[in-house]
C-alpha cells in the first residue's frame, strides 16, 4: 500500500491543527483554575510551531516523506541544488559507471539556464524533483503568494522539458503552515531526507564517502549535492570521494533503489519530447 498523497489528505487535519485545537481546549479548561496556568499549553504549542519547520523529518504542518514508507529496506540517492555544467556531468558519469539511479531536486532558475543538463539527467533514466526557483533559504518566511509563485515557476520550467514534477524538496528541508495548500494546488508531495552529512553544499567534503557510509542505514533517503567545489583541487577530491562512495554502495550490503520505489509513488511524470 502506498502512502496517501497531499491531495488525498486534503480533508484531514494536520498534526499542527490537532495539537493546536487540543492546546486551546486545555487552555479553556485550565482557565477555570488558574489564568496563568492556562497560558502554558498555548505557549508550548507556540514553541512547537517555531521549532517544527527546522526538522526536515517532522510532518507537523503537512505530510512529509523522509525515508522508505513501503517497507523496502533499500536506500535512495538524491542530489540537490543543480543542475550545473561543472558538477552534473560528473555525477551522471559516476552514476552510469556504477549503474545507480538517483533523483535530482533541481533549482528552477538553473534548470532554465541548462535544459541540456535536464535532458541528460532524463536520458540516463534518473528522476527530477522541484527544489524551488532560486533556493531562497528564507523562502518559508515569504507570503503564500510568493511561495506559490516560486514553486509554480519551477514547475513551468520543468514542463518545457516534458516533466511534471510530483515531488518538492524545500530549501534546507524547512517547511511551514502555508506550504501544505500550495503543494495541494501544484499536486506535489514533500520529500525530504533521513540521512545527510552537513556538507554545506559541498563546502565540507573531507572524508565524504566515509562519513556517509558510517551514517547510512536501510530505508534512508540520502541527501547529497550537485555542486562542484570552487577550487579545482577540491573538485577533483569531491569526484574521487563520490567514486569511492558509489563503488562502496555497489559492492556493499546497500540496495540502492530509485526514490519512487522507497516512497511508493512516482517522483515525476515524463512525456518525452513534449515542449521541445
Amino acid at each position: 500500500m502506498t502512502r496517501p498523497t497531499n491531495r488525498e489528505q486534503k480533508g484531514s487535519l494536520s498534526p499542527a491543527e490537532k495539537i493546536g485545537f487540543t492546546a486551546f481546549l486545555l487552555a479553556v479548561l485550565l482557565l477555570f483554575f488558574d489564568p496563568w496556568l492556562a497560558t502554558l499549553p498555548l505557549f508550548l504549542f507556540l514553541i512547537l510551531c517555531l521549532a517544527a519547520p527546522f526538522f526536515p523529518q517532522v510532518g507537523f504542518f503537512l505530510p512529509i516523506i523522509s525515508r522508505s514508507v513501503t517497507g523496502s529496506k533499500g536506500v535512495a540517492l538524491t542530489f540537490d541544488d543543480g543542475p550545473s555544467p561543472s558538477s552534473t556531468p560528473i555525477v551522471l558519469e559516476l552514476l552510469a559507471r556504477y549503474q545507480l539511479k538517483a533523483t535530482f531536486f533541481v533549482v528552477g532558475e538553473k534548470a532554465a539556464r541548462h535544459p541540456d543538463l535536464i535532458a541528460d539527467i532524463l536520458a540516463q533514466g534518473h528522476t527530477i524533483g522541484n527544489h524551488s526557483w532560486q533556493h531562497d533559504n528564507l523562502l518559508m518566511l515569504r507570503s503564500r503568494k510568493r511561495l506559490q509563485q516560486d514553486i509554480h515557476q519551477t514547475q513551468e520550467v520543468l514542463k518545457q522539458s516534458g516533466i511534471q514534477s510530483l515531488a518538492f524538496r524545500p530549501p534546507a528541508g524547512i517547511s511551514n503552515s502555508r506550504l501544505r495548500q500550495v503543494l495541494l494546488d501544484e499536486d506535489l508531495v514533500t520529500v525530504t531526507f533521513s540521512c545527510r552529512i552537513f556538507d554545506q553544499g559541498n563546502k565540507k567534503i573531507t572524508n565524504l564517502a566515509q562519513r556517509v557510509l558510517q551514517k547510512l542505514k536501510a530505508r534512508d533517503i540520502l541527501l547529497l549535492h550537485d555542486i562542484a567545489p570552487k577550487k579545482e583541487a577540491m573538485a577533483t577530491y569531491w569526484k574521487n570521494e563520490l567514486n569511492t562512495l558509489f563503488s562502496s554502495l555497489r559492492k556493499g550490503s546497500y540496495d540502492v533503489q530509485p526514490l519512487e520505489r522507497l516512497i511508493g509513488q512516482p517522483v515525476m511524470i515524463y512525456q518525452k519530447n513534449k515542449g521541445l
